[in-house]
């Protein structure tokens, strides 16, 4: 049984599906999720889950451990984050190369870096015009945003959408590709870049 953890910051909207994707899994676990925010609404999808949390404090994370004895405590296998917004550490990703996964809300690499996530993203497509944006599921390495990409999927970004109807439009790609292809990563198995 490969055992993963959910890095999220926010409202869990990924985390949830993911969750849900791998509830009766047979080679797959979801065993953790940590989070950074104790006010943050994935807590609450974690506990109806049953699924422990780990709640991590910046100067631990960036000058300690990096948490990674309490990762390795639980045997985690591999790293999703789902709207984690801090940058990862160099010791994490040290103890997990290649195992930790990232969804970017556009097509890589427009549109990433510090400071571009959430409703930044999609205002900076609407406002350079864009005709279409997407997501981007990549490995992490030391850069925000940077490591290889695994997957992406684009959408139609038309005249009249603006920076909420497109962020609910990539919402739905997330939802539905991002449990598939880490699925298809964590089994070994080479996701296509373009389905």
């Amino acid at each position: 049984m490969k055992k993963l953890a959910i890095f999220s910051s926010g409202t869990g909207s990924n985390a949830a599906r993911i969750i849900e994707h791998f509830r009766d899994h047979p080679s797959i676990s979801i065993r953790l999720v940590v989070c950074n925010n104790p006010a943050a609404g994935v807590l609450s999808i974690a506990s109806e889950a049953g699924i422990p949390i780990l709640l991590i404090e910046k100067e631990q994370f960036f000058h300690g451990s990096a948490y990674v004895p309490e990762l390795q405590t639980r045997n985690i296998d591999f790293i999703v984050l789902a709207g984690f917004l801090w940058k990862i550490p160099l010791a994490l990703i040290k103890a997990y190369p290649q195992r930790i996964v990232n969804i970017h809300p556009a097509l890589l690499p427009k549109y990433g870096g510090k400071g571009m996530y959430g409703h930044f993203v999609h205002d900076a497509v609407i406002a350079a015009r864009e005709t279409e944006s997407g997501i981007t599921i990549h490995f992490v390495d030391e850069q925000y945003d940077h490591g290889k990409t695994i997957f992406q999927k684009e959408v139609a970004v038309e005249s009249w959408d603006t920076a909420d109807t497109l962020a609910k439009k990539v919402q739905a790609l997330e939802h539905k590709f991002f449990p598939l292809m880490i699925e298809k990563i964590v089994k070994g198995e080479n996701p296509e870049l373009r389905p």
